[in-house]
């Protein structure tokens, strides 16, 4: 799948998948300001999280990328930097 912009939406869904899991009452509301910690996703889920975005986009993801950010806010800025420079190649 490619698109144009990475919203916190589409990371949501993706949480979601990886939790094999459609209640999405567990992770409603504005979690853009939260961590993967804060939500209960440990290292290895969120590294997984950082796997699916990446086959789904097409994208190599640093670990640090996922594990460094301290908001979820920072995670689909950095998706959508790398998108970016997808476009300009």
């Amino acid at each position: 799948m490619s698109a144009d912009v990475f919203t916190i939406d589409i990371l949501r869904r993706i949480l979601l998948e990886g939790a094999g899991t459609d209640d999405e009452a567990a992770i409603a509301g504005d979690i853009s300001h939260m961590s993967f910690e804060e939500l209960g996703y440990d290292s290895l889920a969120a590294l997984e999280t950082g796997a699916r975005i990446g086959r789904e986009y097409g994208l190599e993801l640093e670990d640090s990328t996922i594990l460094d950010a301290d908001t979820l806010s920072e995670v689909v800025a950095s998706v959508n930097q790398q998108l970016q420079e997808l476009r300009t190649v």
